[in-house]
């Protein structure tokens, strides 16, 4: 999906097919040549799986639709060294958890505090002692329950309510 397009801008079409019944299954990868800090929120809060730059590599492109054909998330890496840094430089939130306490079981805010710093179902797995399919399963329901698509929703989500604090390891 190109950002700036005729009729439609990318992002409402991306909003628009993540939030379709019929269409909500289809993954997107934004690919501009706009490389602006405000396309990059709005596109992953529209519902999108990636987001690249047209200078990407076909070899690289390949491999990111792989990956979010797969259930996963990509950023080009230029993107997600801004916006990590643009995390670390915000102040830690006073009340971290208390909505999210109410949507989520304690077990459920731990496993979106683990997606939040970047691990893998198997290593969230491996971190909790529970298998791959109940770390599956987490994820999973927490999707659903937060009314999110994919694992790069996930991570904004646990830096907005307040799971990672930028700069630390999981605990």
């Amino acid at each position: 999906m190109d950002v700036r397009m005729p009729v439609l801008d990318g992002i409402d079409a991306t909003r628009r097919i993540a939030g379709e019944e019929a269409t909500r299954a289809v993954r997107v990868i934004v690919l501009t040549t706009f490389d602006l800090d405000d396309y990059v929120y709005r596109a992953l809060r529209a519902g999108a799986s990636g987001f690249l730059l047209k200078d990407t590599s076909p070899e690289q492109l390949l491999a990111a639709i792989r990956v979010v054909a797969d259930g996963g998330a990509l950023l080009d890496p230029q993107v997600t060294r801004r916006l990590i840094a643009e995390f670390a430089a915000r102040p830690t939130p006073t009340t971290p958890t208390r909505r999210i306490a109410e949507l989520l079981t304690a077990r459920e805010i731990e496993v979106l505090g683990l997606v939040g710093h970047g691990l893998t179902n198997t290593e969230i797995a491996e971190r909790l002692v529970i298998s791959i399919f109940t770390a599956k399963t987490h994820v999973s329901r927490i999707l659903t329950k937060l009314g999110l698509r994919d694992r790069s929703q996930l991570v904004i989500a646990a830096y907005e309510y307040g799971l990672v604090v930028p700069g630390s390891n999981p605990s």
